[in-house]
């Protein structure tokens, strides 16, 4: 089982529910782990057989940018639900950070998983 790790995916979104929130974009951090079966990938050395990651990657920055969230929890369950539409996907963890979402601390996150 080979595991993807993408760290630190900062993107801009409309993520919130104050009217500054909604009339603003903000910073969010996406971090995921995929894991999948990577044996074809290993011996035929080929993209072909291999979970293309940018691809996953490029899907999720259209989707974050282009949509408007009000919760966290519903941002990153479209993102989990947007990796885990890969067959080869066996388990996923997407974890978004908004970062000073509240005084006083470095941010707020939440982290969903799904697996097959």
């Amino acid at each position: 089982m080979a595991r993807i790790r993408v760290k630190d995916l900062r993107l801009r979104t409309y993520i919130g529910i104050k009217e500054e929130e909604i009339n603003n974009k903000q910073d969010v951090l996406i971090n995921l782990t995929i894991l999948y079966p990577a044996v074809d990938a290993v011996e035929v050395n080929d993209i072909e057989h291999a979970l293309n990651y940018r691809t996953i990657t490029k899907a999720i920055i259209a989707h974050v940018e282009g949509n408007r969230f009000a919760l966290l929890e519903r941002l990153t369950q479209e993102i989990l639900d947007l990796v885990m539409t890969h067959q080869a996907v066996r388990y996923a963890e997407v974890e978004v950070d908004k970062p000073h979402a509240l005084r006083f601390a470095e941010s707020v996150s939440i982290t969903l998983a799904g697996h097959r």
